[in-house]
């Protein structure tokens, strides 16, 4: 360790240790300064080492403890340090990280118990919304792209209904029948149920009719609760979290989803169809200097919660290879035990702010979270539940890849402002983004929809012509051909062997195209 960064001379025994376990030589984010013994000691800095941040982490804590301004305040110094960030802005209240912050009496305090050289600055943004719901950039997806395991979440399907799902996208796949929107994946479902379908049901294995029509009543519900607007085109980029601004910094992309916080599992599944887009898209490049993304995935909880043994595998391999990829993902949530273990175990940083025990299952709650630190000097328990707020117990990964000790730790004052930005200048920041124009207006092309319907009224033409057809031989056939004279084809023959015909035959009947490539979650696999 350089001499600048050796553990301050007044600290001995156990606390001296805890601070020279965050000496770091390399580029390192500040945290905050070391609580030992009732008192905050400025000289003994708890950091994160830059590199480690793609080793994945947890901000947990009680509503109320600060979870939202740590996030702010790491996504702050990795915005300087030139790594893009994702943000979710559940209640509203991130927008503020785009202006600079509010000098005061409470921020000069704190800035003072933590050695910090505090100083207003905001960071570039960008601000987005789920399929232009509320302010931001509208985030689309097709649902061929969202794919089955994802949209049986937010459906709430059970395992049955889902494993069905995604015999209907395999069917959809194969006949070229790309899913746009919702009202193509419901014409899709009610084609096969319909008595022209039902030849085409018979061929996809362990698809019943009676589960059909479940999946396509839940369907018509969600749309019915106006979810319709989250799929569809243009669909949106995410390498455009990856981007950096023009002085070099880290762009920070918050999706506000204040209008959206009554579709819970809709926001948080939509936040892991960009995690999984992000999966497929990105290469392998495995450890480096810094991080090309951190993804923050707030109420965690949302996401695992009702989750079938299909969808928790695929969050777990997700995470565990995404890392390679140069992401790093972040789960918020109030507590670790709403984290399944396997996914807990893959998280290398962790920030728990205090927790509660004011009963029963909250004192459980506690004893499970203490479990999943490393051993401490610190009486965690008693700890944990005396935190103030702005203060956390942090472990992270060191530049070895080996955990730090457990160190009490009171966290440092973001620079840019603690609450929302006014409503006309986060307006302004969305309307005068380059990408505005690219996302704004959504596009209804053909897709499923228009097809299945195109094919229905060809079908009726076809069969009206075939029943006309048919008068038109009987007539014939009273009255001999002429001698010397070649017959005519007859009618029927004539729409048989028409393009409309052929046409219809090959879009229900055979294959269209090659089969859509899906990845782990059964996201659609899509050239950039």
């Amino acid at each position: 360790m350089s001499v600048s960064e050796q553990p301050p001379a007044s600290l001995a025994g156990p606390a001296a240790e805890i601070a020279a376990g965050y000496a770091f030589d390399g580029p390192a984010l500040e945290l905050g300064a070391l609580l030992w013994d009732g008192t905050c000691h400025p000289d003994a800095r708890i950091r994160i080492p830059l590199p480690v941040l793609n080793r994945h982490g947890l901000v947990a804590g009680a509503t109320g403890t600060g979870k939202t301004k740590t996030l702010q305040l790491i996504a702050e110094q990795l915005s300087a340090n030139g790594v893009p960030v994702f943000l979710a802005d559940i209640k509203g209240d991130v927008s503020g990280i785009s202006a600079p912050g509010a000098d005061g009496e409470k921020v000069r305090e704190r800035a003072g118990q933590v050695g910090q050289e505090w100083q207003a600055r905001g960071f570039p943004c960008e601000f987005y919304g789920l399929g232009g719901t509320g302010p931001g950039i509208p985030v689309r997806a097709t649902v061929t792209s969202f794919g089955p395991v994802l949209l049986s979440k937010v459906l709430q399907l059970n395992q049955t209904q889902e494993q069905s799902l995604g015999l209907i996208f395999h069917y959809a796949d194969a006949k070229g029948l790309e899913l746009v929107d919702l009202k193509d994946l419901r014409a899709v479902v009610a084609f096969l149920v319909s008595d022209t379908g039902k030849a085409e049901l018979k061929g996809i294995g362990g698809l019943s009719t009676a589960t059909a029509g479940v999946i396509l009543r839940a369907i018509t519900a969600f749309e019915q609760e106006g979810a319709g607007g989250f799929f569809g085109e243009p669909e949106f980029d995410t390498g455009e979290f990856l981007r950096t601004a023009a002085d070099g910094r880290g762009i920070v992309s918050v999706l506000e989803l204040p209008a959206v916080q009554d579709k819970p599992q809709l926001f948080s599944t939509f936040l892991m169809w960009m995690l999984a887009d992000l999966f497929n898209d990105l290469p392998e490049v495995g450890d480096l200097e810094k991080p090309k993304l951190v993804f923050f995935f707030d109420e965690a909880h949302l996401l695992f919660g009702g989750a079938s043994k299909a969808f928790l595998a695929s969050i777990t391999q997700t995470v565990r290879l995404i890392r390679s990829k140069g992401v790093g993902v972040f789960f918020v949530t109030q507590s670790p035990k709403d984290v399944p273990s396997d996914v807990l175990g893959q998280l290398g940083n962790r920030v728990q702010h205090a927790l509660r025990a004011f009963t029963p299952d909250d004192a459980k709650a506690l004893k499970a979270a203490v479990r999943t630190f490393p051993n401490s000097p610190y009486d965690l328990e008693e700890v944990l539940t005396g935190l103030g707020t702005g203060e956390a117990v942090i472990t992270v990964l060191s530049e070895k890849g080996a955990p730090t000790p457990v160190a009490a730790t009171r966290l440092r004052a973001p620079e840019s402002l603690m609450g929302p930005v006014e409503a006309a200048a986060l307006d302004a920041a969305v309307k005068g983004s380059p990408l505005y124009a690219r996302y704004a207006e959504a596009v209804d092309r053909e897709s499923a929809y228009e097809k299945l319907t195109a094919e229905q009224r060809a079908a009726e033409a076809a069969a009206l012509e075939a029943a006309a057809a048919k008068e038109a031989e009987k007539e014939a056939a009273r009255a001999p051909a002429p001698k010397g004279r070649k017959e005519e084809p007859s009618l029927a023959e004539q729409v048989v062997g028409s393009g409309i015909f052929t046409s219809l035959a090959r879009s229900i009947g055979t294959q269209l195209g090659r089969e859509i490539s899906r990845s782990i979650f059964g996201t659609a696999r899509r050239r950039r």
